[in-house]
């Protein structure tokens, strides 16, 4: 596992994985989205957008997940944090390195101002990243 970048001005975690692929990452994390029981809320293929109206774009997927029952509280407690929620992870070819980005959930707690439960309630995307480049 690579060690994780922190961009504390975006508050972005950026990990780099040994797949292959895009394809292979996004669905080895939609894999341990299903197996931890978090629901799929939907995979956003950003690159066959761009192509289909002519463009090109490195390939680049964004997996959106999380818990009905660990973010409703976040967003009843703070309506703003939906801004965020459900949680994102974007996957991107980086010259043929595999990289891995998302918000990190201490920027999201601090932004929102959550209480340490609810925030809490992302540190999971942590540990699934990590199981995801390991």
């Amino acid at each position: 596992m690579s060690n994780p970048e922190r961009d504390a001005g975006s508050g972005v975690i950026t990990k780099t994985g040994t797949f292959d692929s895009v394809d292979a990452a996004a669905d080895r994390l939609i894999a341990l989205v299903e197996a931890r029981g978090l629901s799929l809320f939907a995979i956003i293929d950003h690159s066959a957008e761009a192509k289909r109206h002519g463009l090109n774009l490195r390939d680049t997927k964004v997996v959106i997940f999380g818990s009905p029952v660990a973010g409703t509280p976040v967003m009843q407690a703070t309506p703003l944090s939906a801004l965020d929620l459900p949680l994102k992870v974007l996957v991107w070819d980086d010259e043929g390195a595999i990289r891995i980005g998302y918000t990190d959930p201490e920027a999201l707690a601090g932004r929102y101002h959550l209480s340490q439960e609810l925030a809490g309630r992302l540190a999971g995307i942590n540990d699934l990243t990590d199981l995801l480049v390991a």
